[in-house]
């Protein structure tokens, strides 16, 4: 059987897999900076008997490699990140980052070294698969407009019948896979304002207009959108993240820049959540005498996984009975936005999670400098994907 035939090549990979992760550790890139992880890419595909390797695909470094099968059937993107994150590894790791200021501090070290692996394997058995897969090596996820766009753009997803894609998760547990249908992870959005008011001395403030209070203000306000503009069961947030008031003690502030964040998880809460901040802005104008500058900026959209596809995506990984994996669970929903959510727009597919607790010690969230993952997640991975691949491809009817 195909599914079983991948998974022993698999075991007998185990210890590659883990070596390819540390390197990838070891050597991270930012987003739209990954011009050594693309050349380590490419590279490892040269002695691979795939179909082809398209390099710098969509015009930012990514890479598209193509195996076909014997026997006809239908066409499975599956996709693996590549960009690390600034800042600076505290971990301790024997292979911590080299490059100074930047860390693969969410996993994607990981979801390349078990795509290439998996990659090498289904390329060795093409002769007793059905269809194409389409691997996609996706650079910039981290980073607005996030890496996927230019992929789209370029045709990464034409012919494609479905697309798949998994992320390690330092908070949920190892040896558990988990899944959700429909909305999963929030759509994305960055607000910055710039508040102008009129500067002068603090011994006069009938002589200025303070653009602080004015800020403050429209700080306080946005706290009402959530409380009492949306649905409770609607999940949404709106987090200020940057103030930039910095004065002196006695001087009344001439202007002040505020950024923010919002999350939601379905569209019509995303247009809402606009709605209201610009209302927002625009009465702080009018209540303080100011100027208020808003731009605002929707990014990454609703992660939404296909209930037929997520239906299989669980039977297939229930059916496999991988030795590693003690559960398959359901989800709730996700809070991080994520830039797969592009692919998902465009073709049905699936994007779930393989539980990557450290063993031992404190399991630091992503996008922390101490964030680590449990090394039997590469393994756990590259089988869950196997299983669910060979679902489609082992040329018999589903």
């Amino acid at each position: 059987m195909l599914r079983d035939e991948i998974m022993k090549k698999l075991d007998e990979k185990k210890k590659r897999i883990i070596e390819i992760r540390r390197y990838l550790h070891e050597h991270p890139e930012l987003s739209f900076q990954e011009e050594q992880t693309a050349a380590y890419i490419a590279d490892f595909y040269q002695n691979v008997p795939v179909d082809s390797v398209e390099t710098n695909y969509g015009g930012e470094r990514g890479i598209v490699v193509t195996i076909k099968g014997s026997k006809p059937g239908k066409t499975i993107a599956i996709r693996a990140d590549f960009d690390a994150l600034p800042i600076k590894e505290e971990t301790g790791l024997s292979f911590a980052s080299k490059n100074e200021g930047v860390m693969h501090a969410c996993g994607h070290d990981a979801h390349t070294a078990y795509m290439l692996i998996l990659a090498e394997t289904l390329a060795e058995l093409k002769d007793q698969l059905a269809g194409t897969i389409k691997v996609i090596h996706q650079p910039a996820e981290e980073t607005p407009p996030g890496g996927a766009i230019g992929m789209i753009k370029a045709g990464v997803l034409d012919g494609v019948d479905a697309i798949l894609g998994i992320h390690v998760m330092s908070n949920m547990k190892t040896g558990t896979i988990y899944y959700r249908s429909g909305n999963t992870q929030t759509g994305r959005a960055y607000f910055k304002i710039v508040i102008q008011g009129k500067g002068g001395h603090g011994s006069s403030p009938h002589l200025a207009n303070d653009a602080i209070v004015a800020g403050s203000s429209f700080v306080m306000n946005l706290q009402t959108i959530v409380s009492r503009r949306i649905n409770p069961f609607d999940p949404a947030s709106v987090t200020i993240g940057n103030f930039d008031g910095k004065g002196s003690f006695n001087v009344i502030k001439d202007s002040v820049t505020i950024e923010g964040d919002v999350r939601t998880m379905s569209p019509e809460t995303r247009e809402m959540v606009e709605t209201e901040v610009r209302t927002i802005a625009e009465g702080i104008e009018k209540m303080y005498g100011v100027k208020a500058v808003l731009e605002y900026k929707n990014d990454y959209p609703v992660l939404y996984n296909d209930p037929e596809i997520t239906e299989q995506v669980r039977q297939a990984l229930e059916q496999a009975s991988i030795p590693e994996v003690e559960a398959v669970l359901e989800t709730p929903p996700q809070p991080p936005s994520e830039d797969f959510a592009y692919y998902l727009e465009k073709v049905p597919g699936c994007f779930f999670y393989v539980g990557a607790a450290p063993e031992t010690g404190e399991a630091y969230p992503h996008h922390h400098p101490k964030f680590e993952i449990n090394e039997k997640s590469l393994l756990i991975s590259a089988k869950a994907m196997a299983a669910v691949v060979a679902s489609y491809c082992d040329g018999s009817e589903n």
